[in-house]
């Protein structure tokens, strides 16, 4: 047991066995009975996880892995928290749910908290159940304040699963799903290492990226867009962190137009990139701030709107046109408000500062240099992205944009050894990324960063 886990009071009972019999029956009910999201259902094997502590989990055979994707970039506070377990048997003996209509203490205070933590006048919080439904409600504010329709949206973004953030994502999930409407407009943002713009800076790739921007509002027309909603660090797509001006840039533009700026933090806020809200990093206040997962680390599902005084009071005499039966459900925010509490008790966004700077950044700056297939490294705190190259001088990428099938062996095969060797890694595309629970030690932390050291030699053997 590590000293992290030992001073949060992980219980070292709670070890991997081996279990074989268990193991079956949860195989046997889950290809019987579930059906899995963004799958083909006879073409997937789900691994039946036994149990999870800290930064680990561990499947019936007792195998164990680091969490190096926070399971969907979520669990911030880590496997099986005992003070975020408490927070739910606590809240759960005392009153276990109420409608929204309602005032509640956790409900409020966890509002409170987070009003606190945003950067200007945003002073309300709309709870939603999940990050997708976050930003659906985003929108609509964002729509009905302005009495406008179009959103903008950038092509390397995701903002949920539901019809209106499904259309504002701009990645290949969409394409099945997209309702073909013309209220959304994607654009290019930033990205430097593969510039649309031709930039050979990052100064000139926010200067270009910006103009763009404000071409395709004057070419869709500014009077029509209610909206721009940016991943405030790109995240799933790349943890692109915006060049310097950039978002500056956007809330200039936004002003210009009346625009309505929706920062998604959904995977990015609370704690990940070393901040309360990432956009803090950057000096810039939005409009609205969408955010869940870090939240509450995913114990009960939770998100939320956080929203101007401009916006909040162009309510206060008209009904807001929404609302969701478990908005602020008691235990999900009894979680949160422990969360926070967690936060600074243990100073959490000053270690995930030091980690991401003294251990991670160094380990993959010397990446680049040893392997000839790690092409690029971005990211801050415990959030990176290393993208995967077949030659660093095309900068041809390991696997094709949204490979599949044979396409995609060679980033199978780099994800096989991670595993193979105890690391559950997070892969999107030619892209391997570094994002564990917050919480985890600075050994485990360097343990892991060796697996990945080692599994990229399996990458190398793909480039040319």
């Amino acid at each position: 047991m590590t000293d992290v886990q030992n001073h949060i009071g992980i219980d070292p009972a709670s070890a991997p066995i081996e279990a074989p019999a268990a193991e079956a029956q949860v195989r046997a009910d889950d290809r019987g009975h579930v059906f899995h999201s963004w799958s083909a259902q006879a073409m997937i094997d789900p691994l039946p996880i036994a149990g999870g502590s800290g930064a680990t989990f561990w499947d019936y055979t007792g195998k164990e892995y680091l969490d190096f994707a926070s399971q969907l970039v979520n669990l911030n506070l880590g496997h099986q928290h005992p003070r975020l377990v408490e927070a739910i048997q606590r809240q759960a003996g005392r009153l276990a749910t109420i409608a929204p209509a309602f005032a509640n203490d956790v409900r409020g205070e966890l509002a409170r908290l987070v009003a606190e933590r945003a950067p200007g006048t945003l002073n309300k919080v709309f709870f939603t159940n999940g990050g997708t439904e976050a930003v659906e409600h985003a929108v609509r504010m964002a729509r009905h304040h302005t009495g406008r329709r179009k959103v903008l949206a950038a092509y390397r973004s995701y903002h949920g699963g539901t019809t209106t953030s499904m259309s504002l994502t701009g990645e290949p999930r969409r394409w099945a799903n997209d309702p073909g409407d013309n209220s959304v407009v994607h654009f290019f943002g930033p990205y430097a290492y593969r510039s649309v713009f031709h930039a050979t800076s990052p100064e000139e790739e926010t200067q270009r990226a910006l103009e763009h921007l404000e071409q395709v509002i004057n070419l869709e027309g500014p009077p029509t867009i209610a909206a721009i909603i940016l991943e405030s660090v790109v995240g799933t797509n790349g943890v692109l962190v915006p060049p310097p001006g950039y978002l500056v840039g956007v809330r200039e533009i936004c002003d210009r137009y009346g625009l309505v700026f929706i920062a998604d933090e959904v995977m990015v806020g609370f704690g990940r990139f070393g901040e309360w809200f990432a956009i803090n990093a950057f000096d810039v206040t939005p409009d609205l701030i969408t955010f869940a997962k870090g939240i509450n680390s995913g114990y009960v599902p939770l998100g939320g709107v956080v929203i101007s005084d401009a916006i909040a009071t162009s309510f206060d005499h008209r009904p807001y046109p929404g609302g969701l039966t478990y908005s602020g459900h008691p235990l999900a925010c009894a979680v949160g408000v422990e969360t926070i509490k967690v936060f600074e008790d243990d100073k959490i966004l000053e270690r995930v500062r030091d980690l991401g700077e003294r251990v991670v950044r160094p380990e993959l700056e010397r990446w680049v240099q040893a392997h000839p297939s790690v092409g690029e490294i971005r990211g801050r705190g415990l959030f990176w992205a290393v993208e995967l190259v077949r030659n660093k001088e095309t900068r041809e990428p390991l696997v094709p944009f949204n490979a599949s099938g044979e396409a995609a062996a060679p980033m199978n095969a780099y994800a096989a050894a991670c595993k193979k060797a105890g690391l559950w890694p997070f892969t999107h595309f030619n892209r391997t990324h570094v994002a564990p629970p917050l919480i985890i030690s600075e050994e485990e932390l360097r343990r892991g960063l060796a697996i990945i050291d080692e599994a990229l030699n399996v990458a190398d053997g793909y480039t040319d």
